[in-house]
């Protein structure tokens, strides 16, 4: 009986190709497609381009001018007419400016955050493919399980009805037999459906459908994390988490932001040194009693001087500045206590979960093994009249979950390990290719389990 279990299990299965996508190419390829992930480069790129704009606010300022007038000048007998022409540079330099210091230190900080969220979402990335890509897997197995749970609950069906024609057993047998292989059906449309969806979530990020990915070695470890103290993950997150770096730096940032805010009341000191030189053309009459026109001639100038604005009443308008940046400073306060409180939970969960998953792993392998002896039992049973139609079925169907449980159980850790890793801030590639290691497109999925005639020891 358990050969034709497993021969009817793998029957089902796909066979997987020799050139079969993995985790690596699929993360590689959602680098390059991947929008969300090109948006936060931008943005990084943009707040980097904006520590230079506000750095001019400091720098030298040169210009070079230029002005042509021409002047007609009437008094009494005198009438003057003449052209000037100026043309010169002129440079400033601030020397004390405080509002523009501080906004220049808000826009690195700035930077700074934008850079971090760039982080973020490279991690992010790194986790939503591999989710989406075991998403697949998923409901790959799901879908297996629930076809081999079709194919045998059919086989009961016939072989109720060929017994029924004989008078071996009751017309209800029959009926219970066609309602559970009904019942089956609508689950094996369901998850082609969701094999389907799966599909197409991994497509949105890698940017095609793809039909055939590396299955995930039977004999991957488990391994519990490292270190295993919550305190010790917590610790870490608390350092090297992207979501709490991005907003430290906001803070910090908007606080200089309130600095430069306060600095509105302070005076401004600035060096400035022009050059100018003129040129007069005179064509005026002469007035009475002499003989010469408008003047004219060139006339050089140079000059340096200190600008000193000391600010006294702007309507207000700094003083509401600095109560509104206040509150700014508050709000990103207590968004950055948030964003640590639920890093700390979610770091936490996340340990527990992925231990929870090993445990969860080691229970449903043996559970196989026990489901499927109780399989086996039923049948023998049912053989013999001791067990009827309904009770066949429910063991059909119980083992087939068994298999479902242990590989979702398995996907399971594997996700919320990585997810543990980007609570921590040290989730990185390398991780991808550590794992892509275990995957393999001649790898046996859960049919595996279903040729094993031997008891599986939990603890392995």
């Amino acid at each position: 009986m358990k050969k034709i279990l497993a021969s009817g299990l793998a029957s089902l299965l796909a066979t997987q190709p020799a050139m079969a996508i993995d985790l690596v190419e699929a993360y590689e390829q959602a680098l390059a497609y991947d929008s969300g992930i090109a948006a936060a480069k931008a943005s990084s790129e943009a707040q980097q381009a904006a520590i230079n704009v506000s750095r001019s606010n400091l720098l030298p300022n040169l210009n070079a001018f230029g002005r042509a007038s021409h002047t007609d000048t009437e008094s009494g007998t005198t009438d003057d007419s003449y052209k000037a022409y100026q043309y010169g540079v002129e440079l400033t330099q601030p020397l004390f400016r405080a509002d523009a210091w501080f906004s220049f230190e808000a826009s690195e900080l700035q930077s700074e955050s934008a850079r971090a969220e760039y982080n973020l979402a490279q991690q992010q990335l790194i986790l939503d493919v591999a989710s989406a890509y075991f998403n697949v897997l998923r409901a790959e197995d799901n879908l297996t399980t629930v076809r081999a749970s079709e194919t045998a609950i059919e086989r009961q069906y016939e072989q109720a009805q060929e017994r029924h024609e004989v008078g071996l057993i009751a017309i209800t047998e029959v009926y219970e037999a066609r309602a559970t292989y009904d019942a089956i059906k609508s689950d094996r449309l369901r998850a082609e459906n969701s094999l389907d969806i799966a599909r197409e979530r991994l497509a949105r990020l890698v940017g095609q459908h793809t039909t055939d990915l590396e299955n995930l070695n039977q004999d991957f470890p488990l391994a519990p994390p490292e270190p295993s103290s919550a305190k010790a993950w917590e610790d870490i997150a608390l350092q090297q988490n992207w979501r709490i770096q991005s907003a430290i730096s906001s803070l910090q940032a908007e606080r200089s932001r309130l600095d430069a805010a306060q600095a509105g009341h302070y005076p401004t000191l600035d060096l400035s040194a022009s050059y100018t030189s003129t040129d007069t053309d005179g064509l005026g009459t002469p007035a009475v009693g002499t003989s010469q026109g408008g003047a004219s001639g060139d006339s050089d100038e140079g000059v340096i001087a200190l600008s000193l604005n000391v600010p006294l009443y702007e309507g207000h308008g700094t003083q509401a500045q600095i109560r509104q940046q206040r509150s700014l400073v508050d709000v990103q306060n207590q968004q950055l206590n948030t964003v640590r409180r639920d890093v700390r939970v979610n770091t936490r969960s996340l340990l527990r979960e992925v231990n929870s998953n090993i445990e969860t792993v080691q229970a449903q392998r043996q559970t196989i093994v026990s489901r499927r002896s109780a399989l086996d039992a039923t049948r023998a049973g049912y053989d013999v009249g001791t067990r009827n139609i309904v009770e066949v079925l429910d063991a059909e169907r119980n083992y087939y979950i068994a298999l479902r449980d242990y590989a979702n159980a398995r996907y399971d850790y594997v996700i919320n390990t990585l997810s543990l890793k980007q609570a921590a801030g040290t989730l990185s590639p390398q991780d991808l290719a550590d794992l892509n290691q275990w995957l393999s497109a001649s790898a046996p999925g859960i049919e595996a389990l279903a040729n094993e005639d031997k008891t599986v020891d939990p603890t392995q």
